[in-house]
């Protein structure tokens, strides 16, 4: 696939990525084989066959739903033995934290706790001030808030980020540095993909319900699905259990460019918004169960596959992005899901409204936090679910 055309298509079938610094991998190892079960169609094996190389060192992938399944797994569970990937391993999911964040904000409405439509200033008043006082609870989880992000004091590169990846953020300094900013536009009349408004949310879950983020979500969440290897790692800089190592190009200790590993870094900057750490088996039932609608339930679940009718604050196009997941039209059909990425890790979570096809992979890309799609991510979810459109 040609470089433009395959920067089109990752422009067109993002389901909600944050991009970070663009990075040109370069890499050479030996290719690992594929390892899959159940080979129903679609079959993936060519698509993530010869792992590792330039853009990703190994890839999980797993096809289910009514039209059939599929799991694969390709490349290597770390570079120094070259050891096959471990095809249950746990990963960094990234901004797929999002869809379980929106999930618990909505189970709290269908209780009476949150109101969508209440603002988020009546919720924390000595947190957001006036200039957010109409803020709401929906408008943060849209997206059409207007608050813009906050200074982490990090930097801009790569380099600059793996220097402080041992660094601590709490939720209301980021949520303090951010509303200290003008906001972006008037609440509810563009929308903006950014961290911001789940650091809110997930604050506010905290106020209403005096328990932690983390315990709600394992409590209305994690427990009930049986999701036994996904969890919130807090200040952790592991991964806890096992897992395929991340890798990410950067400028070396002596002046090179090449891989590092970047499995152990805090992910505090996510937070609510980007810290879930989880597997595929986990993510394809939680998935499966919130379709069906099994994890929130009634009305509040149309939230989910409802877009806001404003345009995108920054090429104008109609919204993409719902109470947290986001919507494509890929292979003539809708495919809703997310998509997440932290340094050495991409994830994504996707299906059809009524479930037909579901896909789950983790890529252990080698520029996870890039301008354009992973080339492996991208032709996994071309494969899955068709050409944009």
């Amino acid at each position: 696939m040609r470089k433009s055309t395959r920067t089109l298509l990752a422009a067109a079938l993002v389901l909600g990525v944050a991009a970070g610094p663009a990075l040109t991998p370069a890499f050479a190892t030996p290719p690992a084989a594929v390892s899959a079960t159940r080979p129903v169609s679609p079959d993936l094996s060519a698509v993530i066959a010869g792992l590792p190389r330039a853009d990703a060192t190994a890839a999980l992938v797993r096809i289910g739903g009514t039209e059939g399944s599929w799991q694969g797994s390709s490349g290597v569970h770390d570079l120094e033995t070259n050891a096959p990937a471990d095809p249950a391993a746990r990963f960094r999911a990234g901004s797929v934290t999002k869809v379980f964040t929106a999930a618990t904000v909505l189970q709290l409405a269908s209780e009476g706790r949150i109101d969508l439509d209440r603002t988020a200033r009546s919720y924390l008043p000595e947190l957001i001030p006036g200039r957010y006082a109409t803020v709401t609870v929906r408008q943060l989880l849209n997206h059409t808030h207007g608050i813009p992000a906050p200074d982490l004091a990090v930097g801009d590169t790569v380099e600059e980020w793996y220097a402080h990846r041992f660094d601590i953020h709490s939720p209301e300094a980021m949520v303090r540095s951010a509303t200290a900013k003008p906001r972006e536009f008037r609440p509810g009349t563009r929308q903006h993909y950014l961290n911001i408004g789940y650091t809110v949310a997930g604050l506010i879950v905290e106020r209403v319900t005096g328990d932690s983020y983390e315990r709600q979500v394992e409590r209305r969440i994690l427990r009930p699905l049986g999701l036994r290897d996904t969890y919130l790692p807090g200040t952790a800089a592991e991964i806890t259990g096992p897992y395929n190592h991340g890798y990410q190009t950067m400028r070396l200790d002596d002046g090179t460019t090449g891989l590092r590993d970047v499995s152990v870094w805090r992910t505090t900057d996510g937070w609510a918004a980007g810290d879930l750490v989880s597997t595929t088996a986990d993510l394809e039932r939680f998935t499966r169960e919130l379709f069906a609608g099994r994890v929130v339930r009634g009305p509040l679940l149309e939230e989910m596959f409802t877009l806001p009718q404003v345009p995108d604050a920054k090429t104008g196009a109609p919204a993409a992005y719902s109470a947290g997941l986001s919507m494509k039209k890929l292979g003539g059909r809708e495919v809703w899901g997310k998509t997440g990425g932290r340094w050495g890790y991409n994830a994504a979570i996707a299906s059809t409204r009524d479930g037909a096809r579901t896909l789950v992979y983790s890529v252990n890309s080698t520029d996870a936090k890039g301008q354009d799609m992973n080339p492996t991510a991208l032709n996994v979810m071309v494969a899955a679910y068709g050409l944009p459109g």
